[in-house]
């Protein structure tokens, strides 16, 4: 029984047995979890059982009484600074760690697992690099510490060491499945998405059984556009289960990718009454089913999501694209958050800018638009945009060679040819405009154009006769 369990037990008892009783009761609380061991190699092992079992505070006890007992104790000295790390006082861990090598100096394997514990807690830079190298440099095989430097560059951004570590790891005999694994992650961050599939494709053939190792790989496979190969990946890993929400949405967000949407809302129909109410399960379905965010539901669950990663530009761009026609002010403010983080997206821009145009700000839409146009001349959507803009500021010379490029690029939309014609119209263009009029005719859709042939119709008859009586500007010749 435990010093806290004997606690609780005594103290329920305390009034049940004789005030004579309490002295014993003192004497057993005085005693420490080393039970009077004189054996500091015993104290030693119990200190490790209570380390594996999570007990830090007990194991380090344990290991400062086997010091105590025998002061040159390297080993207990590293076990003692490694549960000191993970307990959260690090200068009293290297304070023992620097205490264990003095003691064993060159001691390969002290360096790598408290260097590679120190790597996770501290400084990486500072304090756990130059301990993890001294590692590598007393056996140039120590996997661990070489994986573990090589985790470390990898958070420092220096890519290229990190995948040069990984690959000497792998060259090792004592490699691993996840040695090749994570081999696989760094070249995949690296860009090297070839190299990537390569490592978790070995690292599969290691460990055949391991089902997650698919996942990676169909993910990778993904970013290759190779479809036929992920599905595959995929398929073995079912049946998926859904116990667990997040796993269960990244398989649909996947086979969503390799184009099978139906697999993707199975997943998420598979998924509890109360997952499927997660904000991030409702919006996957939006994505997938098409749907967008065109309910209060979907639009609310995005806002969930970016409340708790509120610097997500994926998010801050989907909210400004599906609040723009129907709150064109809360999409202004999205799309604006978006460029603060990203400000030479012009894919944000032009969304901020279409949104202004919904608020009727025409002028600041303008400016926008023609920025994004000068960095991107080919941008249709800024095109579009702009044309719209000085077509509602009646700046229509302006507007007809917008609408004109917009025609040239995509001349199969209609109402590309119904703006030119009105464009004209306004500015007395009469036989410009009855030219742009007839186009439209024979580009507009019975159904989806009903109300602008109907416009067009009772203007032709007005117009034709003003072009009879020579009136408005005459076409260049």
């Amino acid at each position: 029984m435990s010093a806290s369990r004997s606690h609780s037990y005594l103290a329920r008892a305390l009034g049940l047995v004789v005030i004579a009783i309490c002295s014993q009761f003192a004497y057993a609380q005085s005693e420490d979890s080393t039970n009077n061991e004189t054996d500091p190699v015993k104290l030693f092992d119990r200190g490790q059982d209570a380390h594996a079992k999570g007990d830090y505070k007990k194991a380090i006890e344990l290991y400062e009484a086997a010091i105590k007992l025998k002061p040159e104790f390297p080993e207990a000295e590293l076990q003692r600074a490694l549960a000191l790390l993970v307990t959260n006082r690090k200068a009293e861990a290297i304070e023992g760690f620097d205490r264990a090598v003095t003691l064993r100096p060159n001691w390969s394997l002290a360096y790598a697992k408290f260097g590679s514990q120190l790597a996770i807690v501290g400084d990486p830079d500072k304090e756990a690099e130059p301990i993890l190298r001294r590692a590598i440099e007393l056996d140039h095989d120590n996997i661990d510490a070489i994986t573990a430097l090589a985790v470390l560059r990898q958070r420092s951004k220096d890519l290229t060491e990190a995948v040069k570590l990984m690959r000497d790891a792998t060259l090792l005999k004592d490699a691993t499945s996840q040695t090749w694994r994570r081999r696989a992650y760094i070249e995949y961050a690296l860009g090297d998405i070839k190299a990537a599939v390569t490592s978790i494709t070995r690292a599969l053939e290691i460990e055949p059984k391991q089902t997650t190792m698919h996942y990676d790989r169909a993910r990778f496979l993904l970013e290759m556009n190779d479809r036929a190969a992920a599905l595959a990946d995929l398929e073995a890993m079912k049946p998926i289960p859904t116990t667990d929400a997040s796993f269960a949405t990244d398989i649909a967000q996947l086979y969503a990718r390799a184009g099978k949407p139906d697999e993707s809302l199975h997943l998420l129909d598979a998924l509890s009454e109360s997952d499927r109410k997660r904000p991030e399960v409702i919006a996957l379905r939006a994505d997938i089913s098409g749907d967008g965010g065109s309910s209060v539901e979907q639009r609310a669950a995005l806002e969930q999501l970016l409340a708790k990663d509120p610097n997500n530009v994926r998010l801050l761009d989907r909210l400004g694209s599906e609040y723009r026609r129907i709150d064109p002010a809360k999409s202004v403010s999205y799309y604006f958050r978006a460029l603060q983080i990203d400000p030479k997206n012009a894919k944000y821009a032009t969304g901020y800018a279409a949104a202004l145009i919904q608020l009727r700000r025409f002028d600041e839409a303008e400016a926008i638009l023609r920025k994004v146009l000068s960095a991107e001349p080919d941008n249709y959507t800024a095109h579009a945009n702009l044309a719209l803009a000085l077509y509602e500021l009646k700046r229509f010379t302006e507007a007809v060679p917008e609408y004109e490029w917009l025609a040239s690029s995509r001349p199969e939309i209609a109402a590309t040819y119904f703006f030119i014609a009105t464009a004209h119209d306004n500015l007395a263009e009469y036989e410009l405009a009855l030219d742009a009029y007839q186009k439209f005719l024979s580009h507009a859709d019975p159904t989806n154009n009903k109300l602008e042939i109907e416009k067009v119709n009772l203007r032709l008859p007005a117009l034709r006769a003003q072009i009879q009586r020579r009136q408005g500007k005459r076409k260049n010749p």
